[in-house]
């Protein structure tokens, strides 16, 4: 392998390395932070970023990595930009790819590869990461001509960040990062066959306007569409102008404030009543960025049976892909809601179907029985709400946790909620919250784990303590698989096969072994003790809450049930 070539020039044009080329469009990309882990086949990336100036975190494992820019990408809006090497390195980050295009977070992601003259070879750390993550991002590359890389990038960027936002992988062989060209400032992006609809149909957005005028029994489902086109300020709007109210889905929540009169709740197999209920009687159904997924929508024979559904989507595809719309709109769900409340059309005749939502969210509000002699994780999120004002951004894990953070967890304001929706990952919310706090650093970030997923990306302390982020991670430990637990209770007549930990270490050793304030909490007045400390101190705290192992997230829409056969209400 020939030296990297830095910079030369020949005749008037300036020649530097496609390691150089890339740094420089980085920058051109504004990219404010790198998050990665060297390798054999990046070194000469990673020679070049040793003083590109751009800040550069070093996970301690890819997928700590990919999930950090997914938590920064989520918080910010921006791409998250990815560096692992070839073969281990990047089939390490396919889970983040995964989890990232299912959930529409925009992420750049660099892979080294061997070098072009032993691509095909089975050479030392060779992958075809091309033919592994074609299903899992929104577009991949791979570089072979050094020149190309400040276009490559530029395209990059924008597929990742326009239409429904996604993950973009760059894999760049060793060779392309030594070799030299000419420097292009400015280079075309000219993608034809990529052509995002952002304005919606006027004609129908005209028509869900005369439907409003006519709806009985009104909703709107908000889902993460509305916050990744910012638009939570047009919902408000839109929802208090026709009178309508609102449901959220798992990943829509904070898009619509929580203590808002017309705010129902979050819909869904653990969704509330009232929520799931007004999916099952409205007549006029809005969906506003939602995928109608099988978690929201259970059995689909069952779901809204008596609505007209219209669907605001930027991704013609979700549009009657699981649900039949009938009034389909594609487009910005920000310029969507801008159109239709600029009709200032006749509100909808739903102040009875109002006040019955209202009755029924108090008539069967989410409950659980406290015990004197033991820790309920519920009361756990209800005193975490207290302690942070209900103002911190929180990162999850996925399972028991997540859904009663969910539940008990007030969102008012948006971009303060990072989770692993549609791929369901253990392990995304500790590095999650690393790019979260790097993203917002002097919000107050709670990372909430279950004690299995922690133990899946624990490691990722080791970026917490060197940096001295200040998150606060708050394990709900019930040393069990919890979520698994509930199902093999509940479904496989209590034979808990391998969901029961026998042996688990002291979490709090572990994170003092990094150098982390850590507390083991197992009773109501310890929590709220340890909590005003924790959020008292400027500084990394680990927070052991050992619950109750039995409890279990209701209300529950089983498998194959429709939205009103909840159990445990």
């Amino acid at each position: 392998m020939q030296k990297a070539v830095l910079a030369e020039r020949k005749g008037d044009a300036l020649k530097i390395s496609g390691a150089e080329l890339l740094m420089h469009s980085l920058k051109q990309e504004n990219v404010e932070v790198i998050f990665g882990y060297p390798g054999g086949a990046v070194l000469p990336i990673y020679d070049s970023l040793y003083d590109a100036g751009i800040p550069h975190i070093l996970a301690r494992h890819e997928q700590g990595a990919i999930h950090a820019a997914e938590g920064y990408a989520r918080i910010t809006g921006k791409p998250g930009v990815v560096i692992a090497t070839s073969g281990p390195g990047a089939t390490n980050i396919v889970t983040g790819l995964a989890d990232a295009l299912i959930d529409s977070i925009p992420l750049v992601v660099l892979t080294g590869q061997v070098a072009t003259g032993v691509i095909g070879t089975d050479a030392f750390q060779e992958a075809d990461i091309l033919g592994i993550t074609t299903p899992i991002t929104k577009h991949n590359y791979q570089v072979r001509d050094p020149k190309d890389f400040p276009r490559i990038l530029k395209e990059a960027f924008h597929i990742a960040s326009t239409g429904r936002p996604g993950p973009v992988l760059i894999d760049v062989p060793k060779d392309m990062a030594v070799l030299a060209a000419e420097l292009d400032e400015d280079p075309a992006v000219n993608l034809p066959g990529y052509q995002p609809v952002t304005t919606p149909n006027f004609l129908q957005t005209k028509r869900l306007a005369e439907e409003i005028a006519r709806a009985e029994r009104p909703v709107i489902l908000a889902g993460a569409g509305v916050l990744i086109s910012k638009a939570h300020e047009e919902l408000k709007s839109f929802a208090e102008q026709y009178q309508i109210p609102v449901v959220h889905t798992l990943l829509g929540l904070g898009g619509f404030p929580a203590d808002h009169p017309l705010f129902v709740g979050m819909a869904g197999m653990h969704g509330v009543y009232a929520a799931n209920m007004a999916l099952s009687k409205c007549d006029l159904l809005i969906n506003a960025g939602a995928r109608f997924d099988d978690r929201l929508t259970g059995n689909l024979a069952h779901f809204a049976p008596y609505a007209t559904v219209a669907h605001i989507d930027i991704d013609p595809a979700e549009i009657g892909k699981n649900v039949h719309a009938h009034i389909p709109i594609v487009g910005d769900a920000r310029e969507a809601l801008n159109m239709l409340n600029g009709l200032e059309g006749e509100r909808a005749q739903s102040a009875g179907w109002i006040r019955q939502l209202q009755d029924w969210n108090s008539e069967f509000p989410l409950r659980y029985e406290r015990d004197a002699s033991s820790l309920k994780p519920q009361y756990v999120f209800q005193l975490l709400h207290a302690k942070t004002n209900g103002d911190a951004i929180l990162t999850t894990d996925v399972g028991q946790h997540q859904m009663w953070a969910a539940q008990y967890y007030k969102f008012n304001k948006p971009h303060a909620w990072v989770t692993s929706g549609g791929l369901g990952t253990m392990g995304f919310g500790l590095p999650a919250a690393v790019g979260a706090q790097l993203a917002k650093p002097d919000a107050v970030v709670a990372a909430v784990v279950g004690d299995g997923g922690f133990q899946m990306t624990l490691q990722e302390l080791g970026i917490i303590a060197e940096l001295g982020l200040p998150v606060k991670v708050v394990i709900i430990n019930n040393q069990a698989l919890g979520m698994v637990r509930q199902w093999q209770q509940t479904f496989y007549q209590e034979r808990y096969s391998h969901s029961v930990f026998n042996s688990q270490p002291s979490f709090a050793k572990l994170a003092e072994a990094y150098g982390i304030k850590a507390y083991t909490i197992k009773s109501e007045a310890e929590a709220e003790k340890v909590m005003d400390e924790a959020f008292a101190f400027d500084g990394p705290v680990l927070m052991d809450f050992h619950v109750t192992q039995e409890e279990n997230v209701y209300p529950m829409v089983a498998p194959g049930k429709g939205l009103h056969e909840m159990e445990g209400v």
